[in-house]
């Protein structure tokens, strides 16, 4: 018997018989900046809210505004009617003043038949400026009327109400808090570790979470220096610019972009950047083959990202047809 063998010999591919059509860019040299995007509400100013408070104890009597209505500047809030005991306290202060006055005509007569002293006088006068001051306080403090009504001091929304009709309240209790209607602010929450990347002045766009076309550009006023306990953020406040303010409402939640201060980089294509389980790599072109360049990757913006690596700018990188190749491939360019 005869046996029969084939042989078959390994076929070698030199890297220079085969060729990949591919395209190319250029690596550029531009500014890029990050941008931060924070969640958050928008709220009245805090410098632009005006408490409320009712200067003595009383029953609201009737309230004509509800919680989140507009006020124009002069328009009702509440009524209230003065607790008996002020009213009286302000009776007594009257009575006060009119006892210090009949008291110094008693006196001044006792004076003039030289039966008072004149030291006794200046006392009488004295015993009326006291019982008039008390009685100016009080009517400060609106004890002279048996029912007092609180109008509006400016043009805003009601954002607090403290008070309900029926109900007895003690002096010095706040009853609202109304808010300037045009002086709003977006209250953004951001991590504590990207504080230190922000400083007031820094630009943000605003939008609407709910109305994406609602748009307005503003800056950063201020900075907290506290973790927010509810949300566990650090706040952020940006003013809504008055002329933009019409079409926001209290309470939207809102999306904030930070544009942090860009510097420059050198970008290209999102398709040229590679990675694998060595690392992130680019290609570029040397004598017509295929060179691999190890990089680091930045920032993103829109369809291109920073790299950081052995380029400069106006270096050609391989942007399609780079998943087909390794390192000293020949190369074509794709029409």
């Amino acid at each position: 018997m005869i046996a029969l063998g084939i042989a078959i010999a390994p076929t070698s591919h030199a890297d220079n018989s085969v060729s990949v059509a591919v395209k190319t860019a250029t690596v550029i040299e531009k500014q890029i900046g990050e941008t931060l995007v924070a969640y958050g509400v928008l709220a009245p100013d805090p410098d632009q809210i005006l408490s409320l408070s009712l200067a003595h104890a009383g029953l609201i009597n009737r309230i004509w505004v509800r919680l989140g209505q507009r006020v124009k500047k002069g328009d009702k809030l509440l009524q209230v009617i003065t607790a008996p005991d002020d009213r009286m306290q302000y009776l007594q202060a009257q009575n006060a003043v009119d006892f210090a006055r009949r008291e110094i005509e008693r006196k001044q007569r006792l004076l003039k038949e030289q039966l008072a002293t004149k030291a006794q006088i200046d006392a009488a006068h004295k015993a009326l400026r006291d019982a008039t001051a008390s009685l100016n306080a009080l009517h400060e403090r609106g004890l002279d009327h048996s029912e007092e009504t609180l109008y509006a001091p400016m043009d805003g929304i009601i954002t607090q109400l403290d008070v309900a009709q029926g109900q007895r309240m003690q002096a010095n209790t706040t009853a609202m808090l109304i808010a300037a209607e045009k002086r709003l602010i977006a209250r953004l929450g951001v991590e504590a570790e990207d504080l230190g990347r922000l400083k007031p002045g820094t630009p943000v766009t605003i939008t609407s979470v709910f109305v994406p076309g609602e748009k307005v550009e503003s800056r950063i006023r201020e900075l907290h220096a506290m973790i927010n306990p509810h949300t566990h953020l650090v706040e952020v406040l940006s003013p809504i610019p008055e002329q933009q303010s019409d079409h926001w409402v209290l309470g939207s939640r809102i999306l904030g972009h930070i544009h942090l201060t860009p510097h420059p980089a050198l970008v290209v294509p999102r398709s040229a950047v590679l990675k694998n389980n060595r690392g992130t790599f680019v290609y570029t072109i040397r004598q017509g083959k295929a060179k691999k360049i190890k990089v680091r990757t930045g920032l993103e913006e829109g369809s291109e990202i920073e790299i950081m690596g052995p380029l400069k700018a106006g270096d050609t990188i391989i942007t399609l047809g780079n998943y087909e190749l390794h390192d000293g491939m020949a190369i074509r360019q794709s029409p």
